[in-house]
């Protein structure tokens, strides 16, 4: 795996982690790193999934803290879930979507 998709990750990993301990700036400054080391990336499968993740967990984040962009990584987040057809990542945006509309 490249360098930069293992930093992404590593990125990710550390925001989700900053996320449930309640640390919100913290978790989308990591967030935030992960989106821009994958962003300089070409398109593929590896590159998607992650940014499925990266965008589903910026909306979880988002969600969390009452922000108002959390409906754009939502969207984001699913289409790129949908397009890869990653188990994973469907799963967490069909939370995310069964959450939202129980909300509602």
């Amino acid at each position: 795996m490249r360098p930069a998709y293992l930093n992404a990750a590593r990125s990710l990993q550390l925001g989700r982690e900053a996320a449930v301990e309640g640390e919100g700036a913290a978790a989308l400054e990591y967030l935030a790193a992960a989106m821009n080391s994958l962003r300089v990336l070409p398109p593929e499968r590896t590159r998607d999934v992650l940014l499925s993740h990266v965008h589903l967990a910026f909306f979880q984040t988002l969600s969390m803290l009452g922000a108002d962009q959390a409906d754009e990584h939502l969207h984001l987040g699913v289409s790129y879930a949908r397009s890869t057809r990653d188990p994973l990542a469907r799963a967490i945006a069909q939370e995310c979507l069964s959450g939202l509309e129980a909300v509602r």
